[in-house]
């Protein structure tokens, strides 16, 4: 335990040296006239933000040539692809009106175009790493003729740029875009276009420290906040209230068993037993599928370590706004150097389970979770290919991630195994375990699985719901999301709620004699999953515009995988809250 602690906190500390904890690691300084790099990003729909494209893809005036800027890991699952942009913004230089290009529009480039501007297209540009956004064009609704829509597509031909400074440091970047000058494109024919921008320089007290200010004040509205923070309110007294009442109930039912078990011990004459120590010699038999509940076991662990580490790097300020690619690089390095975690929490419960095949349930372990990532991965880059999207991942990154998965997860996965295999820890039962198992008597239908899993999962889900509307609204759209203090808050009551529910339908389960609740443990913890995946059915047909094959299938698949993780995650936590409660009251009384 000693190792795994010092090993957990030379992590942290390696990816805080990595990450940089401060949001101005940037020491840009620059004199008047100085070249500051400004890179045009990618273009898009503005409601499906997976669908974007080259900066280039569309008909501008493309340089001679285009030079790519180096981007890292992250940066590249983001779907980022920087390339020097045709404007020149020198520091503090400002300019009128300068000329790009002049270009003749062929019929196909106006009907590319004006396919653009009828998706509402946006652009994304980095200016000494600072993002800016504008529109490509506009829809100018005009008055009905003889029933008709006398429509025009209008594309923005001149940018003005509003440039903040602060001594020798750019601190803010503002673009605006002229309807006044604009070009109509509504009609198939070859148009003439003279691109041009502009620049202005201004002034301001603004520190270098805090230029990333504004795009957290931004990314949710003071109202929003005030809502947040309403809604852990009314999340923890929600919990609490109904935790409590749980708890009262239970705790007073298990006295109330104690004294009646302690009585019957003490009677010659009652020999019966009746209710939860009835099957004292079944409740500690291994159940079917050994090899595969380790596998769930080990992954779940896994994942519940990488959410503590992802919250830790966000608390201390790693992931500022537009940190391009941060949390996608932690997310891959974080999930590799945990592997060691599945395998040895795998292994462990493997063999205290009895179990034969190590090698099997290793491998069944490394590819319970990545195997379906892995195949959802292939389809949706497959897709992105089709549509020459920049969320295709090029050929070598997905050289480079496959070979940490070979020379980092799988190496610490095997030798995280090995460590839970020479653990030599048996399995800590009270009770011992009867050579045949007891028949199960017959129960209603509402104490079955599935009904069980929908009361399990509601109140977690319950707890989060509202704070899924702000995740969904930054990961699947155009808000950013700051405030990870709210959402650690949200992940405990969700661990708390999510042990808990869960610990209360065992002990009921195991009151009707029904000794099977090793499974079904897994099956109530990790329930949430599934109602977070309705919830995404609910986001996308009510709560976003999100249209077309390539965004609703980068939406499902990677929500589905998410989903999955989950039910991985949270089911570990039900069965391990569980355990702890069965191994408790079995303690507390004596079984022959």
């Amino acid at each position: 335990m000693v190792r795994l602690e010092m090993g957990f906190l030379l992590l942290i500390v390696l990816l805080i040296c990595v990450f940089g904890v401060e949001a101005n690691g940037s020491d840009h300084k620059y004199k008047e006239n100085d070249h500051v790099p400004l890179y045009s990003n990618k273009v898009g729909p503005f409601h499906n933000p997976s669908e974007t494209y080259r900066f280039y893809d569309l008909p501008f005036c493309t340089p001679d040539h285009v030079t790519e800027k180096k981007e890292y890991l992250g940066e590249v699952l983001n779907g980022d692809r920087l390339v020097d942009a045709p404007y020149v913004l020198n520091f503090r230089e400002d300019k009128e009106s300068q000329t790009i290009c002049k270009k003749t529009m062929s019929k196909t480039d106006v009907a590319k175009l004006r396919n653009a501007v009828s998706k509402d297209y946006y652009f994304q540009m980095y200016y000494d790493d600072l993002p800016l956004w504008g529109f490509l064009g506009k829809i100018d609704t005009g008055d009905s003729i003889d029933g008709n829509e006398n429509d025009k597509y209008l594309l923005f031909k001149h940018i003005h740029f509003d440039v903040l400074y602060n001594n020798d440091r750019v601190i803010e970047i503002n673009v605006q875009t002229n309807p006044n000058l604009a070009v109509d494109i509504t009609e198939d024919i070859e148009v003439d276009v003279e691109f041009s921008y502009s620049v202005k320089w201004k002034p301001t007290d603004v520190s270098f420290e805090k230029r990333m200010d504004k795009y957290s004040k931004t990314s949710f509205m003071p109202q929003h906040l005030e809502i947040h923070w309403f809604s852990i309110i009314n999340s923890c007294v929600t919990v609490l209230l109904l935790t409590g009442f749980l708890a009262t109930i239970l705790m007073r039912v298990l006295k109330n068993d104690l004294v009646k078990y302690s009585h019957e011990e003490d009677s010659l004459e009652d020999q019966e037993e009746t209710g939860w120590k009835y099957i004292h010699g079944d409740v500690f038999r291994f159940p079917k599928n050994k090899s595969l509940f380790s596998a769930v076991l080990g992954s779940g662990t896994q994942l519940l370590a990488l959410a503590i580490f992802i919250f830790i790097l966000a608390l201390v300020g790693v992931f500022y706004p537009y940190n391009r690619g941060a949390l996608f690089t932690a997310l891959v390095v974080v999930y590799a150097l945990t592997s060691g975690i599945a395998g040895y929490v795998a292994s462990s419960t493997y063999f205290q389970m009895e179990g034969t095949n190590w090698v099997g349930n290793l491998l069944l372990t490394g590819s319970l979770f990545c195997g379906p990532l892995f195949l959802t991965f292939c389809f949706l880059n497959t897709i992105a290919i089709a549509y020459n999207a920049t969320a295709a991942l090029p050929f070598g990154t997905i050289l480079v991630i496959l070979l940490i998965w070979t020379l980092v997860t799988s190496p610490l996965l095997v030798l995280g195994g090995v460590a839970g295999k020479n653990s030599n820890t048996d399995f800590q039962a009270p009770c011992r375990t009867t050579k045949y198992p007891r028949e199960i008597p017959s129960t209603v239908w509402y104490r079955g699985t599935i009904p069980q899993m929908a009361m399990a999962g509601f109140l977690p889900f319950s707890a989060i719901y509202i704070e899924l509307y702000y995740i969904f609204a930054s990961v699947w759209g155009h808000r950013i999301y700051t405030i990870y203090s709210i959402l650690f808050i949200v992940f405990i009551i969700l661990i708390i709620v999510t042990a808990f529910i869960t610990v209360a339908l065992t002990y009921f389960q195991l009151a009707i004699e029904d000794h099977n609740w090793w499974w079904r443990s897994v099956l109530c913890g990790g329930s949430t999953g599934i109602f977070i995946f309705f919830y995404c059915l609910h986001y996308y047909h009510v709560r976003s515009d999100m249209s077309g094959f390539m965004q609703t299938s980068f939406f499902f698949g990677y929500m589905a995988c998410v989903c999955y993780g989950f039910f991985l995650m949270l089911g570990t936590v039900g069965f391990r809250a569980s355990l702890l409660f069965v191994r408790h009251i079995y303690h507390s009384i004596k079984c022959e």
